[in-house]
């Protein structure tokens, strides 16, 4: 990809960031299918929107060092279509294979490890905690400004060691731009009401409601609060901007319901 992509809030560049809310997502193969397929491959025990764009850290390596050898070349090439097919394949409910493609990526590519937000995700909803935990430290330290990374690693790690010891290790990030995930970021990190964040953006734009109703889900999850979080993530999927396929994260609630086998009739 160009050196100029996948840029978000408060940020210059970053090679896997941007912000969440509108664009194009990269070209599915002609085989797949944007409806989710009952693969379940997951544990059964998200402006420009940053999860749409495709990380590609060795092109700004390679621009700043004056590009590498064909070798070199072609395993970038790989390693981007390995993410592509990771990316799709998480849309269709296929976490596991998800997986395997991110995992493929580093493989091909290491550098590309440090930008792979999309695995981290994948990681939550196989139950790796641990590992998704890392994904999303490694990241922030690429991109402090990286609100929703913030959370998913508080994600992680409530699930590992509980929620306040989670939130001794929140990682504290720039101001987010965007009054919905500046709100968000601050009820992880300090504690606060799920409903009054709903109720707050539920007149706002499409994408806010989405958003709120999503992380106040999450915020539950992380509680062990299941059927308030059930409540708000189906909200999240059945809205009007949850059944967009352009965006990773409306993608990632049906996944998340997929999961939980939860009812979306």
């Amino acid at each position: 990809m160009s050196i100029i992509h996948n840029l978000k809030p408060a940020t210059l560049l970053s090679p896997s960031s941007s912000s969440r809310h509108t664009s194009s997502f990269p070209p599915l193969p002609p085989s797949s299918s944007s409806s989710f397929k009952p693969l379940i491959s997951c544990s059964n025990s998200s402006f420009l929107s940053r999860r749409l764009f495709l990380p590609s850290v060795s092109g700004i390596w390679d621009a700043l060092t004056g590009g590498g050898s064909n070798n070199n070349n072609n395993n970038t090439n790989d390693a981007i279509l390995a993410i592509r097919r990771g990316m799709s394949l998480f849309r269709q409910g296929d976490v596991l294979g998800s997986v395997t493609e991110f995992d493929r990526a580093i493989e091909l590519d290491p550098r590309q490890k440090a930008y792979l937000w999309q695995r981290g995700l994948s990681l939550y909803y196989l139950d790796r905690f641990e590992e998704g935990a890392e994904q999303f430290r490694i990241d922030v330290a690429q991109n402090p400004n990286d609100t929703e990374e913030s959370i998913w690693c508080y994600l992680c790690e409530a699930q590992l060691y509980g929620v306040d010891e989670a939130r001794k290790r929140y990682l504290e990030v720039g101001r987010d731009p965007r009054p919905v995930m500046r709100e968000t970021y601050n009820m992880f990190k300090d504690g606060g009401d799920p409903e009054k964040l709903v109720a707050a953006f539920s007149n706002s734009r499409e994408s806010d409601y989405f958003y709120a109703s999503l992380y106040a889900g999450l915020y539950y999850e992380s509680q062990k609060e299941n059927d308030a979080a059930k409540v708000h993530i189906v909200a999240a999927c059945k809205s009007s901007y949850g059944q967009r396929s352009d965006d990773y994260m409306a993608s990632l609630s049906k996944v998340h319901c997929l999961c939980r086998n939860w009812n979306l009739s």
